[in-house]
């Protein structure tokens, strides 16, 4: 594939990509905003979401679902979009809120708080196959959204680097668990660190019950 073939293909995916923000601003609505998560499954460190609202005239290629992108390209498109972007905020609950209340709701809580630190309050909001019940604003769940919706897409960016960059700096506070590497995943380094070294103050103790219990703690 040429040069040409790739930057043609990649045109038609931005295009396919903005349909649910098109949509929306053919109905008038200006201020669009996309909402992600990123940091559900990992064992420790927080989950980390972002809001963004993007302009109608939104050109940046090569914006898509935050893990099908090499770390490098990350990087390159968390400095375009912030700069792009009408607005954004970065929301997040630490281990001991999600402890609390549990994963799915401390994700929905530090949405709330991405979106409630908005600069510009967004008319509709463009989520990723969520509900946000105690937000007062039209809302559109969109399964794969990370995928098919650009707003969507620049969020899931701009939290993963944000919490990538959070897990590297817990790896000096807390070296011996790789956390640089498997960013407080449940990597084999991971536990062999927990079996060395026992939990962090950073740790989910409400994803380690299993492995707690089986170590008698």
């Amino acid at each position: 594939m040429t040069k040409q073939e790739r930057l043609e293909l990649q045109k038609q995916r931005l295009v396919e990509m903005k349909k649910y923000e098109d949509a929306l601003h053919a109905q008038g609505i200006q201020y669009v905003a996309g909402v992600d998560e990123v940091g559900r499954g990992p064992l420790a460190g927080p989950v980390v979401t972002a809001a963004v609202i993007l302009p109608a005239d939104f050109d940046v290629l090569g914006v898509d679902d935050s893990k099908k992108l090499s770390e490098k390209k990350r990087e390159e498109l968390f400095d375009i979009i912030r700069e792009k972007a009408i607005c954004y905020a970065i929301g997040m609950a630490d281990e001991k809120r999600i402890d609390e209340i549990n994963i799915l709701e401390a994700t929905k809580e530090a949405m709330g708080k991405a979106i409630l630190d908005l600069e510009i309050q967004p008319e509709h909001i463009l989520i990723d196959a969520l509900t946000l019940k105690n937000v007062d604003i039209p809302q559109t769940g969109i399964v794969k959204g990370d995928a098919t919706s650009v707003s969507i897409a620049a969020a899931s960016i701009l939290a993963k680097v944000t919490r990538d960059r959070m897990m590297v700096e817990y790896e000096e506070t807390y070296p011996g668990y790789g956390f640089a590497q498997n960013k407080g995943y449940g990597t084999k380094a991971h536990y062999e660190g927990l079996d060395q070294l026992g939990i962090t103050p950073i740790h989910r103790r409400s994803f380690l019950v299993k492995y707690l219990a089986a170590k008698g703690e």
